[in-house]
């Protein structure tokens, strides 16, 4: 691909694309819903915010990015125990026909349930906990919505396995050890980082619905705040960066994905 067309396909096409929006934004906003925020007036409430994103005046009262760092160590946590719990469920489903049969219609029973319902769960699990209650039910809602992509698309790589593979583990007289990271783990890691991919995707939504309902510092928490006082801009500014740290972390699981595959 020559320079002139990787910078429109991009750079051109994509400013292109968000100019559109922020046509069809300021058109909106001045003719249909005189209630939303323009996009200038967006950025002049917004400035301060964006301009200090690492300031801190108050535990409600912070830079955008500083916000976004605390949403992003939640996730981080709650992320990892999807996937240390998630793989290894996955991986049961796909050897053992009894397990699946047991658990599989559990896990379709619990995949579908809401953040929303899981909690409230979560906050009386951890009760006793004191002032981390709301963090542990937070990393324990999280861990449970974003780990079931991971489960299933894992559980499906495993099955597809070709016979010949195990058949050639059992001649060659392979412990289980190591049948599951030579053979196992190599067959199935595509399948398992579109599993990753999804579920980190979850996690990321399950954050906000979670610092929402909770009250803690995190652009989720930030937005509702914002919401309860009525002030639209920053609740666009919310979605924005919203928007942007789902895009970065999709692209950047894109690139591990390609790195584990190549390897």
């Amino acid at each position: 691909m020559n320079k002139s067309k990787f910078k429109f396909d991009w750079l051109v096409l994509p400013l292109f694309g968000i100019g559109v929006v922020l046509l069809l934004w300021s058109v909106f906003s001045a003719t249909w819903a005189k209630e939303l925020p323009s996009p200038m007036k967006t950025w002049e409430k917004s400035r301060e915010l964006i301009l200090s994103p690492f300031a801190k005046r108050g535990e409600m009262d912070q830079g955008i990015l500083r916000f976004t760092w605390y949403s992003l160590v939640l996730v981080a946590k709650g992320y990892a125990i999807a996937l240390l719990v998630g793989t290894p469920i996955g991986f049961c489903l796909g050897l053992s026909k009894t397990f699946s049969k047991t658990f599989d219609p559990i896990i379709q029973i619990l995949r579908p349930v809401s953040p929303l319902a899981w909690l409230p769960l979560g906050l009386i699990l951890f009760l006793g906990a004191g002032k981390q209650a709301s963090e542990l039910g937070a990393l324990f809602t999280i861990a449970i919505c974003a780990m079931w992509p991971t489960v299933l698309n894992t559980a499906v790589g495993v099955r597809a396995i070709p016979q010949d593979y195990l058949n050639v583990a059992k001649v060659l007289k392979l412990s289980r050890t190591k049948t599951l990271f030579k053979v196992l783990i190599p067959a199935t890691l595509p399948y398992m980082f579109t599993g990753f991919r999804l579920s980190l995707g979850i996690a990321w939504l399950v954050i906000v619905a979670a610092e929402m309902l909770t009250g803690r510092p995190g652009v989720g928490g930030f937005l509702w705040q914002e919401y309860n006082s009525l002030i639209y801009e920053h609740i666009i500014l919310c979605i924005i960066t919203i928007g942007v740290v789902g895009f970065v972390l999709d692209r950047l699981m894109s690139v591990v994905e390609k790195r584990f595959k190549t390897a």
